[in-house]
């Protein structure tokens, strides 16, 4: 009997030693890397889009049961796929994507264990570590400079801009500028709040020189991305021109964290979050978007108002909704002369219509065909430089479909750059990267 009992002791032990072993996998040491055959996503029909998937465990010992790699195809041509391969430690794996439709192909990537449970992948660029449950998100397309948006812009367009710009200069350019602090004593800073047509007053942060003499400084304005935290002051200075930086929805500043809760419940429409309400954006006038629309064409009235302002450079930044919003500055405002936008939100709105992947973004209704940046990047003049700092090719906030058929409309001199494996929020360390560049 006291065999049969040392024996199962034994047999315990080591099924404990096995579990530990098995819980031993370290995965913050594991490295998930896809290539895509070649930098440039752009390929012929049918061509074969090679993505070589590789895991590496880091100088430890491989999980005793297998991991594997699911992954799933999607793309503009309504076909849906997916696969999973098992992982060998050090071997490529290569997954095979085409499309004979001009449009882009999606290609997501989970690592999972041996019970199909996903393992987050962590990605490092210096001291920055990302953890990410989805292991890749890229893609690329076929004949994709040739993409155009997929709905025709209303045939009033411009004269529905015409009416804008009238109700806008009803109201006379006035403002106020109460001093906030500024460490960096060779700037001043100020809390900005200008009268505006529609909902509320343009409110945001001026950073200027102390000393800038009149008609010294180039000026840059800059826009916000969706949401409704509260806007703070800066606390350094890293340029030296006029900046502006704007909230996208004129509310107060300096106010306590209930007071930005409490206003994003009053914007809301029903159950939808700003902007997002079909009811609402059906009329042009009536969306959302309009009221941000005026105080972008106002914050740029306002900073060329500034003695300080040169007079010739005039440049709009931001990203996704930032994007949006200085897209339609450079259409809006023939004296901007530079755009640079990340990711930019709301380009061919109507795409769901052709059955090209979605975005996250307002439901399609006629309406936002105003506000769909394609129709106002056709209008940017050739004097002003567009700079698309950013499409992710896994970006399905702002599908690449969107943002490269606005790249496509945009006639003034322009450039794109395409990272592969990134989404909205992520940019894949070390990951390819494409620039195109037209003039």
């Amino acid at each position: 009997m006291k065999a049969y009992h040392i024996i199962q002791l034994l047999l315990l032990l080591c099924a404990v030693s096995l579990n530990v072993e098995a819980q031993e996998i370290d995965h913050d040491k594991i490295t998930f890397t896809v290539t895509l055959d070649r930098d440039n996503p752009d390929y012929k029909p049918g061509e074969p889009m090679k993505f070589t998937f590789k895991v590496d465990f880091g100088e430890q010992a491989p999980p005793e049961k297998n991991y594997s790699v699911f992954w799933v195809r999607s793309g503009d041509d309504g076909i849906r796929k997916s696969g999973e391969f098992t992982v060998v430690p050090g071997k490529a794996e290569e997954v095979v994507v085409s499309t004979d439709k001009p449009g882009f192909v999606r290609l997501e990537a989970w690592l999972r264990d041996s019970e199909g449970k996903n393992i987050p992948v962590t990605f490092r660029k210096g001291n920055h570590a990302v953890k990410r449950q989805k292991a890749f998100d890229g893609g690329a397309g076929v004949e994709i400079f040739s993409l155009k948006q997929a709905v025709a812009e209303p045939a009033d367009f411009d004269a529905f801009w015409t009416r804008q710009k009238a109700r806008l200069n009803k109201v006379p350019l006035k403002y106020t500028l109460n001093e906030v602090a500024m460490p960096d004593k060779d700037f001043k800073q100020y809390a900005v709040t200008i009268d505006c047509a529609g909902p509320r007053p343009v409110t945001g942060y001026l950073v200027i020189p102390a000393k800038a003499k009149d008609k010294s400084l180039d000026a840059i304005v800059s826009y916000h991305g969706y949401g409704t935290g509260a806007q703070k002051p800066f606390v350094k200075a890293w340029r030296n021109a006029i900046y502006f930086s704007v909230n996208a929805h004129g509310y107060e500043l300096g106010k306590d964290q209930q007071y930005y809760k409490d206003f994003a419940a009053s914007i809301r429409s029903g159950k939808h979050n700003y902007a997002f309400d079909p009811a609402q954006n059906a009329d042009p006038e009536k969306a959302y978007f309009n009221g941000m629309a005026m105080r972008v064409m106002r914050s740029l009235q306002f900073v060329k108002s500034l003695p300080a302002w040169n007079g010739m450079n005039l440049k709009v930044e931001g990203g996704s909704q930032g994007g949006m919003q200085s897209i339609w500055g450079a259409s809006l405002d023939s004296q901007v002369n530079e755009a640079r936008v990340n990711d930019p939100w709301c380009a061919d709105v109507g795409g769901v219509t052709v059955k090209r992947l979605n975005g996250w973004r307002p439901s399609y209704v006629p309406g936002l065909n105003y506000y769909d940046i394609i129709n106002h990047a056709k209008r940017i003049g050739k004097h002003c430089k567009v700079t698309i700092v950013k499409s992710g090719l896994g970006d399905y906030v702002c599908p690449p479909s969107g943002v490269t058929s606005l790249y496509n409309s945009i006639i003034a001199p322009k450039e794109i750059v395409y990272y592969q494996g990134s989404d909205h929020g992520f940019s894949l360390p070390g990951g390819q990267t494409f620039k195109v560049k037209a003039k």
